[in-house]
Formats: C-alpha cells, structure tokens, sequence
C-alpha cells in the first residue's frame, strides 16, 4: 500500500469531487497533524461537508488521494472508514425515530443476532457521567427536542471509541452553557490523543478550541491559518470574499395595534404531570420584534407549536388580530396570516425528497397564483422559485430542480426564511433563523428580519442565541422553567440580566 508524510494522521490530496451542476470541492488538499484540532471555515455550500464526507466514507472522490497514518485508503463506505477508527457527528441527525437512544448507538455495530442491549446500556450511562451529556437511554428519538437528539449523535461516536472524530457543525442546536461544555469535551478528547475535524461557522469557537483553520469559498480551499495568529473578523473576511461588518441598521419602533395576543396558555403533553408551558400571557404588536429567550428545554419551542397548531390540545386563548384561532387547523392558520420557520426544518419545513421548486410553494400550491382549476401552473411556479433562490442567495447544484435533502443545511434554511417571508403574513415567527448559517448569511438573515419589522409586520422570535436577541429585539420576554417570568423593553435590560432570568436566578430570588 502506498505511504505518505507520516507527519500527518490525515492527508487529502488535490480532492475533486463533482454533482450535477456543480463543483463541490476543486482540488482541496488538506493535512492535519495527530493530536490537533482542525476546523474547516466557509460559507453554506462551500464544500465542507462534503470534503468530511468523503473522509468518513458516504461519497468516494472524483479525482486525488486520502492517506490515513501515512497510509492511502478507498473507502467504499462509512464502515470502512468506521473499521480504521473514524467517526462523524453529522449536521443532520441520522436517527431511527421509533428506536431508543440505546438502540440508536448500537444500530449497525452490535454482531450476531443477540443484542446485549444492557451493556449498551451501562456503557452509555458511564459515557453520559464521563462527559456530562446527560441523556436517558431509554428515550424513545421521536419524544427528544432536537437538543438531545445532537446529543445521541455525539454518543454513537464516543461509543464506537473512533481516534479521528470529525464534528459537523455540533454546537448548532446547543445552548451557550452546553456550547461550553462541549468545547471542553473536544479539549479532553485532544488531550486523550484524539485527532478533531471540526466544522463550524461559529468563529468564536474555532478561535477557542482549533489549532488550525482551512477556509474555503466555492469549493477551493482559500488559506488554512494558525488560529491564534488571525482574528475572528480576518477569519470572516477571507471567508465570505469582502468585509463583515454586522453594523445592523435598527430604526427607532414605530409599534402599532396588538396583532398576536397569548392569553393563559398552559400545556402539558399527554401522559406527564408538568406542565411544559405555564400560564403563559404576551402581546406582540405590529413593528415590533418581540423576543422569547431561554435556555432550551424551557417551553419556548412548544409555545410555537401551539401558536401554529402544530400543537393542538393546549389551554388558554391565540388571538390573532381579534380573532381566536386556538381551535383552527394549522392551514388555516396559515391563511389567517401566520409564517412559520421553525428549530427543525427537517421534521416540519421541508419534504426533503421534493424539488426546492415545490417546496419553496408549498404553502401556495393551492392558491389561484399556482393552481387553475386542478392543474398546476408550473411556469409560474417556475418564475416564482426562481425569484426567491435568487433574492434569498439559495444555492445548489441544479436551481429550483435540485432535491432539497441534497443541499446544505445553510441554503435549507434560506429556502424557507424566502418562502415565509414572501407568504406576506402579519406574524412572522422565526425559532432560530440562523442556526447553522455562515456569519455573512446570518448578517442577511437579521436585516431580512428588521425589514419585516420596519414594514409594519407583528415578529416573534426565538432564539437561544443572546447576541441575536440583543441585535433583534425591541421587547423580550425571558421565559424559565415554562412561564414567562419577565417582560421588558431591549433597552432595559443587559445581557447579564436576561442570562439571570434564563437561568431561574431572579425567579428564585
């Protein structure tokens, strides 16, 4: 077998890798050293992913080499890579819904036909003690907020005790306090003699925990530079091609009538004794960015839920510019007048194996824009698409034909914020608009959002992102344990305040 620089316990040399339409990664060539951790930089669709997927196995390149300890490798699949000791935490889970945590971990490792689902067991309890990522083994997937569900993902790798763990965006879904705890996990684990790959658009984390950091733009690797010789703005700038300012123009609020009024909610899902939302009572009013923060888990996700009709059995009164609608159905929700991008775009936004055409008109398919009688309009469907990928900067390989479940995470969800917000609705309710985007679309995303504002649209966001929160909002309700403890103007209240809130302290004092 042919030998590399033993130097380096990875080395990817002149990567090509094609898809219909598009290059996603031209002649990359990366080495990382044992031991190190290595963060990969860019834009959504840059081709990060889908160089770490290669790696790990899921696509094979078109052209060039990947040596592993010096030695050249062809993986046809993931459990060749698994078999040399890689691992990966994908940015989008690859869980079984139905089975248990347990379940999940061992799923495709265990050998034979018998399953020693107690020993599993045991050992991801050690594991969950050892890292302080606490998860019951025995929860079903389906009854996990996404949180939890990123963290199962972490355990099937640690469990499989791989040496070179690569990380795709893994922090996306945490709160700060766990964003800590990880990135003191990837410490221990470098420590341990672990080598990391880790892909992020959070700068503040590469400067904290990476070695090393490729940047990529278009599919080229553009400069790979010693973290701590470079500053996050640097990082930024030869990320996105220009200057990132985040000098977020926020004009005075000019606030209007009540639009949306929550009035006693309280819900409790079946079959448990606590409440997940408690007496919950706000108003967001027309012009203005109401903002919910918390740390997740709280009840923030499900009172969107409710809000939307997603949840359906829920007590207390939605008023939506007068009019109860807490018995409406979820479409006519929408025809009343609510968007909707919520945390999980797989499970609730997308149909992952449609084209980013149909489901940009999705909420629209059966209006007279895009339907004559029972035929499609499909031309305007067409213009209307291509409209949207071009405003929102949606990219992929093959336009508007292109299958969602193909592209980025980033243009994912680009998609969706363009479709919601071009439904014109009065409430537009954004649950972490920017999670997983590069610090150029996040800019984007924020102005798109205050826009809306400025033109007199009634905004409820929610965020576990405090800087977000902070940028945003005119008025935040801190919400801890289910119940919405404080109500106060932005300007009245720190970043310290709001953390105490979100964390019980002035609840309990």
């Amino acid at each position: 077998m042919q030998n590399s620089n033993s130097e380096y316990i990875i080395e990817m040399k002149h990567i090509t890798k094609r898809f219909p339409g598009i290059v996603a990664n031209d002649d990359v060539s990366i080495s990382v050293k044992k031991g190190e951790i290595y963060a990969l930089l860019g834009e959504n669709g840059a081709g990060k992913s889908t160089l770490m997927s290669m790696l790990f196995g899921l696509y094979e390149p078109d052209e060039g080499e990947i040596f592993i300890r010096g030695e050249k490798v062809k993986f046809k699949s993931p459990n060749d890579a698994s078999a040399i000791g890689i691992g990966m935490v994908h940015q989008h889970f690859k869980l079984v819904e139905p089975f248990t945590v347990t379940e999940n971990v061992v799923l495709g490792i265990e050998g034979g036909t018998i399953v020693d689902l107690k020993s599993a067991r045991e050992k991801i309890l050690k594991l969950s003690s050892e890292y302080g990522l606490e998860v019951n083994p025995d929860d079903k997937i389906k009854d996990l907020p996404v949180c939890t569900r990123q963290r199962v993902e972490i355990f099937k790798m640690l469990y499989r005790d791989a040496e070179i763990l690569i990380f795709d965006e893994p922090t996306g879904v945490l709160t700060p306090q766990e964003i800590d705890k990880l990135l003191e996990i990837l410490e221990n684990l470098r420590k341990s003699g672990k080598t990391i790959l880790l892909i992020t658009h959070k700068l503040e984390e590469i400067k904290r925990v990476a070695d090393r950091c490729a940047i990529l733009r278009q599919g080229k690797l553009i400069e790979v530079v010693n973290t701590k010789d470079v500053s996050t703005s640097e990082m930024a700038s030869l990320m996105v091609g220009h200057t990132v300012l985040f000098d977020i123009d926020k004009s005075p609020m000019k606030k209007g009538d009540v639009v949306l009024s929550v009035k006693n909610m309280s819900y409790k899902k079946k079959g448990e004794s606590v409440y997940r939302v408690r007496d919950v009572n706000f108003d967001v009013h027309a012009g203005e960015v109401f903002a919910i923060a918390g740390v997740s888990g709280n009840g923030q996700m499900e009172i969107a839920d409710i809000i939307t009709g997603i949840i359906q059995d829920s007590t207390g009164e939605i008023v939506l510019d007068g009019e109860d609608i807490s018995k409406l159905s979820i479409d006519e929700r929408i025809k009343r007048g609510i968007s909707y991008v919520p945390e999980d775009r797989h499970a609730v936004a997308l149909v992952l194996d449609e084209t980013l055409e149909d489901n940009i008109v999705l909420k629209k398919m059966d209006t007279a824009q895009f339907l004559k009688k029972i035929f499609l309009r499909r031309n305007e469907i067409s213009t209307y698409a291509d409209m949207i990928i071009d405003k929102y900067d949606v990219r992929s390989g093959q336009g508007r034909s292109t299958i969602v479940r193909s592209m980025s995470g980033g243009n994912q969800q680009k998609a969706i914020i363009g479709r919601e917000i071009e439904l014109d609705a009065k409430l537009l309710i954004f649950v972490q608009p920017t999670r997983g985007l590069d610090v150029g679309a996040i800019e984007n995303i924020w102005k798109l959002i205050l826009k809306e504002r400025d033109r007199g649209k009634a905004v409820l966001l929610i965020s576990l992102e405090l800087e977000e929160i902070m940028n945003l909002a005119d008025t935040v309700g801190v919400i801890y344990n289910g119940h919405i403890d404080k109500i106060a103007s932005r300007d009245q209240l720190t970043e310290r305040e709001i953390g105490s809130y979100m964390m019980g302290v002035k609840h309990n004092g």
